[in-house]
C-alpha cells in the first residue's frame, strides 16, 4: 500500500538511556536481550535475567562512550545501533562466524570496534532507518577513537529465508553500501566485513 507521504526525517545522535528504554519497551525480543548477547559469555547470558541485561547495558553508559547511537523521528527513538570496542563482547571470541577472521594480532586492539545489532521499529522497516543509524555508528565509533570498525552482517543472497527478527545484525548489503569490505567468511552467509579509517 503506498504512503500518502514521505516518512519524517530521520535524526541521529548518540544514545542516552532513557531513549534506548522507550525503545525497547517492554515486549518482544529487545526488552528480553538488551543488546547484551555479544556483552555475555554463553555461560553468564543463561544464568542471567532480561533485569539483569538492562542494567548491564544501563550501566554501559556510565562507564563510557555511549554504547551505540539512535535513530529518531518527530523526537521519537524509532532506531538503536550497538556499537562498541570489539573486546566489550567476549562471546566473539568463541563465534564460529570470527572462526577464520579472528587473527590473534587484531584480536584485543582497543581500535577495533564492532557494530553489533540493529533494532528498528516495526512501522519504521524499509524506510532508511538502518543506514541512518549505520553511518552515525561510524561517526561515533571513529570519534571515539576507532580505526578499524567490525560487523557481522546477514548476506540475504545466501540465506534467502532470512526473516526480520534473523536480520539484528544487519544486511550485508546495508554495509557493502557504506564501504565495508569483506574480510573472512567462515560460516555461509555471515562473512566478517571491515571499515578501516581514512
Amino acid at each position: 500500500m503506498p504512503h500518502d507521504h514521505a516518512p519524517a526525517r530521520i535524526e541521529t545522535a548518540p544514545a542516552t538511556w532513557a531513549a534506548v528504554e522507550e525503545l525497547f519497551g517492554t515486549k518482544g525480543e529487545p526488552s528480553r536481550c538488551w543488546c547484551r548477547w555479544f556483552a555475555l559469555t554463553a555461560k553468564d547470558w543463561t544464568s542471567s535475567s532480561p533485569g539483569d541485561r538492562k542494567e548491564l547495558l544501563k550501566s554501559a553508559f556510565q562507564t563510557g562512550p555511549a554504547p551505540g547511537v539512535l535513530a529518531f523521528r518527530d523526537g521519537h527513538p524509532v532506531g538503536w545501533c550497538a556499537v562498541e570496542p570489539r573486546q566489550s563482547y567476549p562471546r566473539l571470541k568463541r563465534s564460529q562466524v570470527l572462526r577464520a577472521g579472528a587473527d590473534a594480532a587484531t584480536e584485543d586492539r582497543a581500535d577495533l570496534w564492532a557494530v553489533s545489532c540493529f533494532v528498528v521499529a516495526p512501522q519504521h522497516r524499509r524506510t532508511g532507518v538502518s543506514t541512518a543509524l549505520l553511518s552515525a555508528a561510524v561517526d561515533h565509533a571513529f570519534h571515539h577513537g576507532a580505526n578499524v570498525i567490525e560487523a557481522y552482517p546477514v548476506d540475504t543472497d545466501q540465506r534467502t529465508k532470512a526473516t526480520a527478527s534473523d536480520l539484528f545484525h544487519g544486511a550485508l548489503s546495508l554495509f557493502t553500501a557504506a564501504g565495508f569490505r569483506a574480510v573472512s567468511e567462515s560460516v555461509l552467509g555471515r562473512p566478517v566485513v571491515r571499515l578501516h579509517k581514512q
